[in-house]
């Protein structure tokens, strides 16, 4: 969505009650709100993707305490399932950014984003060190979205289609283009590795970089179309079970955290009474 050129020319003091009307962007992964209200739809797309991140983890951890064959969660239509909700948390980021920052970066907002989202995966590295050291997540989606956060802001102000554009070139440049030089682990967080270490999450800049892309490129154009102002003032981005079906995208990384814990608990509960 374009920025308005004469978002710069508005009062400090416009600006700041534009800023303290929308609360900021809920902790985490959630960035939907801009200084022209909250887009629920966006908020329940990302609610959407948490459901289909807890399915795919469910089967995970079934498979994890053995009640599934080996390589269920890695193979088939849950191989591809995965990839699917890996990509629309990356896509909804590209359209979060444009609609949290239509009117310009708001610095603050994002330095504290990116803080938490940064921190919350140092945490899930940290985690998954000590508990599956052979496979710990090094740079999974957290780290994804937190980087993606940060590069994104670079295309906000760009035509949709240059955004596209760089979308398909992030895409498709590690299908022709891997070398040895990116095997180091400094490097190998790009997805231009030969050789990567096993991970139970492995989400590179390239490809997934690319899905951030397609969402700035689809969010500005849908703003050019007149989308989003139409989904903000409609009745049912004001109706109670809109507001009731996007709490989970508006709270998101509070789940990501707490729902492995929870989902492990249950399984390894249920698996003792059995």
């Amino acid at each position: 969505m374009p920025i308005s050129p004469n978002c710069w020319q508005r009062s400090t003091k416009a600006r700041g009650a534009a800023f303290r009307d929308t609360g900021g962007p809920v902790p985490g992964l959630t960035a939907g709100a801009s200084a022209r209200g909250r887009v629920l739809a966006v908020d329940i797309a990302r609610g959407v993707a948490l459901a289909g991140m807890i399915l795919f983890h469910t089967v995970t951890d079934l498979e994890l305490f053995g009640h599934l064959p080996p390589g269920t969660s890695t193979s088939g239509g849950w191989a591809v399932f995965a990839r699917v909700v890996a990509g629309s948390f990356l896509f909804l980021v590209g359209v979060s950014l444009v609609l949290a920052h239509r009117d310009g970066i708001r610095w603050p907002a994002v330095a504290g984003r990116i803080a938490r989202i940064a921190a919350a995966a140092a945490l899930i590295t940290a985690v998954t060190w000590a508990a599956m050291p052979e496979r710990f997540v090094f740079f999974g989606i957290l780290h994804s979205i937190a980087l993606a956060s940060l590069l994104g802001l670079a295309f906000l102000r760009l035509p949709w289609i240059v955004a596209l554009a760089a979308a398909l070139a992030v895409a498709v440049l590690p299908q022709i283009m891997r070398s040895p030089l990116f095997d180091p682990p400094a490097l190998v967080w790009t997805g231009l590795a030969v050789r990567v270490p096993v991970s139970m999450d492995f989400v590179p800049v390239f490809p997934w970089f690319g899905a951030t892309l397609a969402g700035i490129a689809a969010a500005g154009l849908a703003g050019r179309a007149g989308l989003w102002d139409r989904l903000r003032h409609g009745a049912a981005n004001r109706s109670a079970t809109a507001r009731l079906l996007s709490w989970p995208g508006r709270h998101s990384l509070a789940i990501y955290l707490l729902h492995q814990p929870v989902l492990i608990a249950a399984i390894w509960g249920v698996g003792q009474l059995v």
